[in-house]
């Protein structure tokens, strides 16, 4: 799905069911909603708060709606996935959150750039998927520096330090910096 295209649609069929929402969404919708990636993604992570049964019902209606049209939209397109990440992200996250979508009904907000590169770096480390996605957040020598910890912290594998170190200098070294 293109994020904003599908987004901006999914508001109108909100409009015309007389639903709203608000939420926080992450990882590569969340990206490609500020503008740091172009590109498509399967879904939409929405991190905070848990979504009511009638927005999954009314994303489900929708993703039934696009299939017929011919858009291969999952059913869980529109979830609570990453829920669990906001229990391990810093205190005050919610006070650095910045607009990413703003619609007639739907209205979502995305995790501050600190924070998005925190929950990027740990799924480049977790799933090793995400090297693309932190290559375009291009994170300075200073934060990969200042974001070790928080992600060394996330495991308790004893090599999982190690193996976070290890990524985290390769991502230095493709950006052009060490850590």
């Amino acid at each position: 799905m293109k994020p904003r295209e599908t987004l901006s649609a999914f508001d109108r069929h909100l409009v015309e069911r007389g639903l709203r929402f608000e939420g926080i969404v992450v990882g590569g919708a969340a990206l490609s909603l500020l503008g740091i990636v172009s590109r498509v993604t399967k879904d939409c992570d929405i991190l905070h708060p848990p979504l009511p049964e009638a927005i999954q019902a009314a994303a489900r209606a929708f993703a039934a709606e696009r299939r017929r049209l011919g858009e291969g939209l999952e059913d869980d397109w529109l979830n609570n996935g990453p829920a669990a990440l906001a229990r391990q992200l810093p205190s005050a996250w919610e006070e650095r959150l910045q607009v990413a979508f703003s619609g007639a009904a739907l209205r979502l907000q995305s995790l501050g750039r600190e924070d998005l590169l925190r929950t990027k770096l740990f799924a480049l480390c977790d799933r090793g998927l995400d090297l693309p996605d932190c290559l375009a957040l291009a994170p300075t020598a200073d934060e990969l520096a200042g974001l070790l910890q928080w992600v060394e912290e996330q495991d308790l594998n004893p090599d999982w330090p190690a193996h976070v170190r290890a990524t985290l200098a390769d991502l230095g070294k493709r950006l052009g910096h060490a850590l």
